[in-house]
């Protein structure tokens, strides 16, 4: 069962938790999340998932970026988010996907209990300008059943800022077994 906006207005800081929330913001069944200004970008064309990938970060100045297609723009969310007892879950805006920007690949699923920025992977089928502050996901809430451990302790749990892959850490712990 998916909460409806004025359920989330309820939880709000009980099992939900925005920073910063604007009730402006609120749809009838989720709230608007909203790009904050940087971009990180993987500085190899190939990429490999049992190695760290090195990146570089791209400021989004005042006049917007312009985003290239065939490119993985790695982005946050300018809003901190913390949830429990219930399940989040991103996806993009209509009017952003219309745009032909795709603002998850595959990571809109949360974990109960996720507490930090959310990841954006971002890619678009040409060029598209885009701009810090703009509403551009939208996260919404699933009740859980049944008993379930929280995600406490993640390599992605109470994350400052964009994370990258870090997959290869999956790797490194099978080598060391």
């Amino acid at each position: 069962m998916i909460l409806s906006g004025k359920e989330i207005r309820e939880r709000l800081n009980t099992d939900i938790f925005i920073e910063p929330f604007d009730e402006s913001r609120l749809n009838p069944n989720s709230y608007n999340l909203s790009l904050a200004n940087e971009l990180l970008v993987y500085d190899a064309d190939e990429l490999d998932m049992k190695k760290e990938n090195t990146a570089h970060r791209i400021e989004i100045p005042p006049e917007g970026y312009l985003l290239q297609p065939n490119r993985l723009y790695l982005a946050r969310t300018a809003e901190y988010t913390r949830t429990e007892r219930l399940v989040p879950m991103l996806e993009g805006r209509s009017s952003v996907g219309r745009l032909g920007l795709f603002i998850h690949v595959t990571a809109g699923f949360g974990d109960v209990g996720f507490s930090g920025y959310w990841t954006l992977e971002m890619f678009c089928v040409q060029p598209i300008r885009i701009y810090a502050g703009v509403q551009i996901c939208q996260i919404y809430y699933h009740l859980i059943e049944g008993d379930y451990e929280p995600y406490t302790s993640g390599k992605y749990q109470h994350n400052t800022g964009i994370q990258p892959s870090l997959l290869f850490r999956d790797f490194q712990e099978t080598e060391t077994r």
